[in-house]
């Protein structure tokens, strides 16, 4: 089935959205005027401080964003793109990810994912505080083998879109695994800069689900954070976390 051509919004050069941009801009400017009621260093410190912030806001880059990698469409969506490599045959990835029932086996943020028919599907993922947020999703492309792509129905608390790739890699070494996602959250990108701050902002989580992806099926191992005293890792081990994964297929 091949239909709409999904996720083709090309990235912006800007990436602040246009309420963050107010806001930076705003607080870079009360700056400037709390400067000039200073003197000496603390005068300097403010009024350079403010100009920064209100040439950021002037320009549309956002030096936070862009120390988190946070990338804006041009459309003021967040665009996520993450590949890991697994080493089994792409027959058997593509196999395993079109049966959705299988997603939360690995998406830690997904409670539930119920195929209703042959292309329609409702999702059901964990949200901040303890909540729930639910919405349906349609294939908009599917290439056995190759690639699926999915696109949220109309009216969609959280409107997304994305796809997956399967390729096999290099010298045997298995299938590449490409993501692909754009999704709209609720408060721009700075809302996107703050949920990163706890580890719930889409790249993060991702990543850490290919990686779960990776362990399930070369391994055999069912990921879980059960007894554990915390689910989220410091810096060091999550990289040699991911020098251990990179190492199983390299």
């Amino acid at each position: 089935m091949t239909a709409l051509k999904p996720n083709t919004q090309r990235i912006s050069i800007k990436n602040a959205s246009p309420a963050e941009r107010i806001v930076v801009g705003g607080l870079g400017a009360g700056l400037i005027l709390l400067g000039l009621q200073r003197t000496g260093r603390v005068r300097a410190f403010l009024s350079s401080a403010g100009a920064i912030m209100v040439s950021s806001a002037a320009m549309g880059k956002s030096p936070y964003n862009t120390l988190a990698k946070i990338r804006r469409t041009e459309s003021n969506d967040i665009k996520v793109d993450k590949a890991v490599t697994i080493g089994l045959p792409v027959e058997q990835l593509y196999a395993f990810w079109r049966k959705f029932e299988n997603l939360p086996r690995f998406m830690s943020h997904l409670e539930s994912v119920k195929e209703e028919t042959q292309t329609r599907s409702h999702w059901v993922a964990k949200a901040p505080a303890g909540t729930h947020v639910s919405w349906d999703a349609d294939i908009v492309e599917d290439a056995p083998g190759e690639r699926i792509a999915w696109r949220s129905v109309e009216g969609s608390i959280v409107p997304n879109e994305g796809y997956v790739e399967f390729r096999a890699a290099p010298q045997g070494r298995g299938t590449e695994v490409r993501v692909s996602l754009i999704y709209h959250p609720p408060a721009g990108t700075l809302g996107a800069g703050v949920a990163r701050l706890f580890g719930e902002e889409p790249a993060q989580q991702v990543e850490h689900d290919l990686r779960r992806l990776k362990r399930l099926l070369e391994v055999g191992l069912e990921p879980t954070t059960e007894g554990q005293s915390s689910g989220r890792k410091g810096l060091l081990s999550e990289g040699l976390a991911k020098l251990f994964d990179n190492g199983r297929t390299s």
